[in-house]
C-alpha cells in the first residue's frame, strides 16, 4: 500500500527537517525545560545534570510547536506548554526505568542506575509535580485539565499491564487500549496544547492526529524490538520477550500458531531468565506465523488514519511537516 505521508523516493524525512519550522522554539524549550525542573538541592541538581545528558530527540516538543503553527498564527505560550510535555515524558521513562530495573537509557546508566531505585521513584515525582506546578502558574485551567488528563491516562495504562495475569492471554483490544494509554495520550495532549494557543479551532482534528500518531509510533517501536539489533536501537532485540511482555507481533502471531510452536512460547514466558537461543526461536516463530506482518498493516493503518485528520488543516508549512513526521515514525522504525 503505497500511502502520501511517505517522503519522496520512499525516505522519510529526517526529524531535522521536520523540526526546521519550529527550531528556534525548540532552542527556547529546552531551555525552559531545565528553569521549570532547577532546584538548589544538591542530589535534585546532580540528577537534572545527568537528565540533560540523556535528553532526546524533542519529538513531542516538536508536535506542540508545528500544531501552534498549522494557522500561521503561533503563541509564545505554545513554548512553556512543550517544555512541559517533554518534562511530562522525562518523568515517564524515569518511572518505566525503576519498574523495569533497566540500566540503560539512549547508551548512559538510568537514574535507578547510576544513584537508586529510591531517587529514581522520588525524582519522577517530582518532575510531575514540577510540571504541572508550571501549568498552575500560567493560569491555564484547560491546559491544566488536557495535561491531567494524559497523565491519567498513562498511570492506568501502567496499572493494567501490571495487572494482567495471563499474559499470553492479552488480546488485541487490551493491546490497543494499552498503547492508547500509555503512549498515544501524551502525543494526543501535545498536538492538543499546542492548538489550544495558536490554532483552537483546531483542537479536534490535532488531537486525533496526535492520537492516530501516537499508535502508530508504539506499533512501530514494538516491531522494532522483533527485526532491529542493538546497534540500531540501543537496546537488544527481543526485550520485550526476555522481559515477558506481550506485544502486537506475538498477539497476531499466537492467532496461528501450531499447538508445538504455542508450547515454545509458553515455555521462554515460563522461564524467568531466558537464554539468547530461546528469545531468537519465539522472534522466528512469531515471524513465520505472520506476527510481524499484521502488525507491519496494523501500523500503516493507524499512520494512514493520522494523514486523514490533517486533511482538514490548512496547507502550510506547520501541515507539511506533521505529514511528514508520520513518515518518520514508520520508515525510521521499520
Amino acid at each position: 500500500m503505497s500511502l502520501s505521508f511517505r517522503a519522496r523516493d520512499g525516505v522519510a524525512s529526517p526529524l531535522a527537517e521536520i523540526q526546521r519550522p519550529v527550531r528556534a522554539g525548540l532552542e527556547e524549550v529546552t531551555n525552559a525545560m531545565w528553569r521549570i525542573v532547577a532546584d538548589d538541592n544538591p542530589l535534585i541538581e546532580n540528577v537534572n545534570h545527568h537528565l540533560q545528558g540523556m535528553k532526546g530527540k524533542l519529538f513531542r516538543p516538536t508536535l506542540v510547536l508545528l500544531a501552534n503553527e498549522v494557522d500561521g498564527r503561533p503563541s509564545k505560550r505554545a513554548v512553556t506548554l512543550a517544555a512541559v510535555i517533554e518534562i511530562l515524558h522525562l518523568a515517564t521513562l524515569v518511572h518505566d526505568d525503576t519498574v523495569d530495573h533497566s540500566v540503560l537509557r539512549r547508551g548512559m546508566p538510568t537514574i535507578n542506575a547510576l544513584f537508586s531505585h529510591q531517587v529514581s521513584v522520588i525524582m519522577g515525582d517530582f518532575l510531575y509535580s514540577r510540571a504541572l506546578r508550571e501549568i498552575v502558574r500560567g493560569g491555564d485551567l484547560e491546559a491544566l485539565r488536557v495535561l491531567t488528563e494524559a497523565s491519567n491516562e498513562m498511570t492506568l495504562g501502567e496499572m493494567r499491564q501490571l495487572a494482567a495475569v495471563d499474559r499470553l492471554g492479552f488480546s488485541e483490544d487490551d493491546y490497543d487500549a494499552l498503547i492508547r494509554a500509555k503512549t498515544a495520550s501524551l502525543f494526543s495532549a501535545a498536538c492538543d496544547l499546542g492548538a489550544l494557543c495558536g490554532a483552537p479551532a483546531r483542537r479536534a482534528a490535532l488531537a486525533r492526529y496526535g492520537d492516530r500518531l501516537g499508535m502508530a509510533f508504539q506499533v512501530a517501536d514494538d516491531l522494532l524490538d522483533y527485526t532491529e539489533d542493538q546497534e540500531m536501537t540501543g537496546k537488544p532485540t527481543g526485550l520485550d520477550l526476555r522481559e515477558r511482555k506481550v506485544t502486537l507481533p506475538l498477539i497476531a502471531a499466537l492467532r496461528v500458531m501450531s499447538p508445538a510452536a504455542r508450547e515454545r512460547v509458553e515455555a521462554l514466558f515460563a522461564t524467568e531468565d531466558p537464554s539468547d537461543s530461546a528469545i531468537a526461536e519465539v522472534i522466528g516463530i512469531v515471524a513465520d506465523n505472520g506476527g510481524l506482518d499484521y502488525s507491519r498493516r496494523r501500523g500503516d493503518q493507524f499512520a494512514q488514519e493520522a494523514e486523514d485528520a490533517l486533511s482538514e488543516l490548512p496547507d502550510t508549512p506547520a501541515r507539511a511537516a506533521l505529514g511528514d513526521a508520520i513518515g518518520y515514525v514508520m520508515e525510521r522504525r521499520w
